[in-house]
């Protein structure tokens, strides 16, 4: 019975989230995810500066071509999950695809990476040790936590005991070593990190890792949804970036980003790994397959990326190019080369109202605010695309001068 009493605490607990700047609205895209988009109820388009639409295939005409021909091919739906009577022969081609284009034994497909994420852990790991990034995703945290509860120890008058997590200092490797030091008497130990940390764009110094792996006999599993397809010479990700592309175990990621922007994700790994989770990932087990439209779009995708290197060479200069120029108009930014590019305002309402300013100027962003980013770390997160003209980054340059002089917030 929902009661007043639970409506009055719903109530307090969302006013508090409005009082404190943090509530987070949606605006109602009516157009496909592009360059340009349009927003219901307000006039014109706006430049969009804010999806994960890294190579602008989310609406490119090859890949939709692709999609249309697949669903006339192989159906919307499978309406099952992958064990039962969710596996298309085109699955098994997806998998086989990514496994040669990250080097790696085997993958497994699920239906998101949070999904992937979330079913690693409790299946690789008993009673051991995960290493994890300050700021590793939200997704490694939760599969982390699963891991934990599934894998307790009952002890004596009712009291359990979980096994470890530890927490390293962001990309801090003597903190990572002295993690790895006390926990040499345990079976396993994973260390688990983002490719790109999704806040802060930064790439993590995957070649120390590994070498601190090999040294303390460690796994390593790397979260690389912010790199596969458009990071690294050929686009295979950090691992290829910092050149350890044989060294890092387990390879998480989503066909949800630089690849197309639908849905998916997958797990890269040794056999004996991918086929434990085949046998005993519950988000696996217990999912719908992947539908067979975004499978073959995604394989056009791949082949696309490995046909030539112009989106990747143009995404590149378009990161460079506003990550240079909105610097010195002085905004203060987190160095890097990603085309995540985090413009610190630290005050969430600052955030709120400046990215509100500037959807009114045309240029479509949104403020990150706790719980997405620390307490007083609120930023706007601006992302570029290969599809992004010189025009519209010169456009958008002029509106976050204009906005953050009318702000007080640059000179």
């Amino acid at each position: 019975m929902y009661t007043k009493e639970a409506r009055e605490f719903y109530e307090k607990e969302l006013q508090s989230i409005v009082d404190s700047g943090l509530f987070k609205d949606e605006l109602l895209i009516d157009s496909p995810q592009d360059r340009e988009i349009r927003v219901k109820g307000r006039e014109g388009t706006l430049l969009n500066f804010c999806a994960n639409n890294y190579l602008g295939l989310a609406n490119n005409s090859e890949v939709k071509q692709a999609a249309i021909k697949s669903i006339e091919d192989w159906g919307y739906g499978l309406a099952s999950v992958p064990f039962i009577c969710g596996t298309q022969t085109v699955h098994k081609q997806l998998e086989k695809l990514f496994s040669e284009f990250l080097r790696m034994e085997d993958t497994i497909l699920y239906s998101s990476c949070e999904a992937a994420n979330v079913g690693l852990f409790e299946v690789i790991l008993g009673f051991d040790v995960i290493i994890s990034d300050q700021l590793s995703h939200a997704t490694i945290i939760d599969g982390a936590r699963l891991w934990q509860v599934v894998n307790k120890k009952k002890l004596e008058q009712g009291h359990v005991m979980l096994p470890e997590i530890r927490v390293f200092k962001h990309s801090d490797m003597t903190d990572l070593e002295k993690h790895l030091q006390e926990t040499q008497d345990k079976r396993l130990r994973l260390i688990a990190v983002d490719g790109v940390f999704s806040m802060d764009g930064d790439v993590a110094p995957l070649k120390e890792i590994c070498d601190l792996a090999d040294k303390y006999r460690a796994l390593v599993m790397v979260d690389d949804s912010h790199s596969t397809g458009f990071f690294g010479a050929t686009g295979r990700g950090t691992p290829e970036h910092c050149g350890v592309m044989d060294r890092v175990d387990i390879i998480t990621s989503t066909m949800g980003k630089g690849l197309g922007g639908a849905v998916g994700g997958f797990t890269s790994s040794r056999k004996e790994i991918i086929d434990l989770l085949r046998q005993r990932s519950r988000p696996r087990l217990f999912s719908n397959a992947v539908p067979p439209v975004v499978v073959v779009a995604t394989m056009k995708i791949l082949d696309m990326i490995d046909r030539s290197t112009d989106l990747r060479d143009r995404l590149s200069e378009n990161t460079a190019y506003f990550r240079r120029r909105i610097g010195e108009l002085g905004f203060d930014i987190q160095p890097g080369i990603h085309p995540i590019i985090p413009i610190m305002l630290y005050d969430a309402q600052v955030a709120v109202a400046m990215a509100q300013r500037l959807v009114e100027e045309g240029i479509y962003v949104r403020a990150f605010s706790f719980p997405v980013v620390p307490r007083g770390q609120a930023r706007i997160r601006v992302q570029i695309s290969a599809v992004h003209t010189r025009e519209d980054l010169d456009f958008a340059l002029d509106k976050f001068a204009r906005v953050g002089k009318e702000m007080g917030i640059i000179q």
